[in-house]
């Protein structure tokens, strides 16, 4: 009797012959019972009928192109992430965390070098969505002997569509879809088609919960390069809600437009209130580092506001050592306010560095 091949291995093999539509099968799914339903009739309706149809519990699958190359897998630890070049397994059916490495020997190493498509994983139970999952395509999933609905000839637009109807759902939230449809948001935020970028400015307009607009800033900032960055820049200038321009300036600080340090600059400097300016401060040092050390020195020197300077200089603690010590340095040194110059010498014992070490000591020792 010939052995038998582990199931994600047949499954590989079958891939291999299906014709281009159907490529986007993930390379990598284990323990499942597959079944194959193209999607070229609308992904939604063809979604809904398999919904309608299911009682028990099954997962709906599709591939899409991401903005960029992303490695979404599961391991149990920093040292596991670390301990080799292979990916973790993600067990879709565990409740807790996803904590098997699997190694070379297993047979399920995948390179981490990222992939540039998203594997959505939609779980179905009495008829009802009730989990959502996303993970890059060079990760292996396992099913947990589940039925899986393959989708092909999926358009990226309307799986846009489609896990849009899942933000903001509150029954879907009790679930395990998320608090304010996170879960959505960011797989949304991921695909490389226009239409993700017109649905986050949409839940990211006033109107919407904060919950949905803060993750929705979020993801304009870390995913949408361009457009995005000028939609909350637009958006930075008439926002009423203080709270929503202090999540803003996490925003920027995730862009990687470089224009997104001047808008942080900008609202460092003029923003009505000293919690979005210290907030601004605090990610100035995050991000620019010696770019932002004028700005935030301006602020420690010129804020009329206490408040603002004491952020301020704790944001010098935010940047390298070699550029924020020295600064820190200096303010406690020097600063005319006594409690600014008290939280400056209170960062610095806190750095442990010699140099700091050392001006304390000096302190101490007059």
């Amino acid at each position: 009797m010939k052995p038998r091949l582990p199931l994600f291995l047949l499954l590989l093999a079958a891939a291999a012959a299906l014709p281009a539509a159907a490529a986007a099968q993930p390379a990598r799914l284990a323990n499942a019972r597959l079944e194959s339903r193209p999607a070229a009739g609308g992904l939604e309706k063809t979604f809904r009928a398999l919904a309608a149809a299911q009682e028990s519990p099954a997962w709906v699958a599709w591939s899409v192109a991401t903005t960029g190359v992303h490695h979404m897998c599961c391991y149990g630890s920093m040292d596991d992430l670390e301990s080799g070049p292979c990916a973790g397994r993600c067990f879709l059916e565990s409740e807790g965390r996803n904590v098997t490495v699997v190694n070379s020997d297993g047979g399920d190493c995948v390179d981490r070098s990222g992939s540039s498509r998203m594997l959505v994983f939609l779980r179905l139970e009495a008829r009802a969505v009730e989990r959502l999952r996303t993970f890059s395509s060079d990760c292996t999933v396992d099913a947990g002997g589940l039925p899986v609905f393959w989708l092909s000839e999926v358009r990226p637009s309307e799986s846009v569509a489609l896990l849009e109807t899942f933000v903001g759902d509150s029954s879907l939230s009790r679930r395990k879809l998320g608090k304010g449809g996170e879960p959505a948001l960011s797989a949304i935020a991921l695909h490389d088609d226009p239409s993700a970028d017109a649905v986050l400015e949409k839940f990211a307009a006033p109107g919407n919960s904060e919950s949905v607009r803060k993750h929705s800033f979020f993801w304009l900032g870390n995913a949408r390069d361009r457009r995005g960055y000028e939609f909350l820049r637009t958006l930075a200038r008439k926002e009423e809600s203080e709270e929503m321009r202090r999540h803003l300036t996490f925003a920027f600080s995730e862009s990687k437009v470089p224009e997104a340090t001047e808008t942080l600059m900008e609202m460092a400097k003029r923003d009505p209130s000293s919690s979005v300016r210290g907030q601004a401060l605090f990610w100035l040092a995050q991000k620019a580092g010696k770019k932002a050390a004028a700005t935030i020195e301006n602020a420690i020197r010129n804020d009329p506001e206490t408040e603002v300077k004491t952020k301020a200089v704790f944001a010098l603690t935010q940047m390298p050592k070699d550029e924020g010590i020295p600064l820190l340095i200096e303010v406690a040194r020097n600063n005319r306010n006594p409690e600014v110059r008290k939280k400056a010498v209170f960062w610095l014992g806190q750095s442990r560095d010699p140099r700091a070490l050392a001006f304390i000591e000096e302190v101490l020792t007059k």
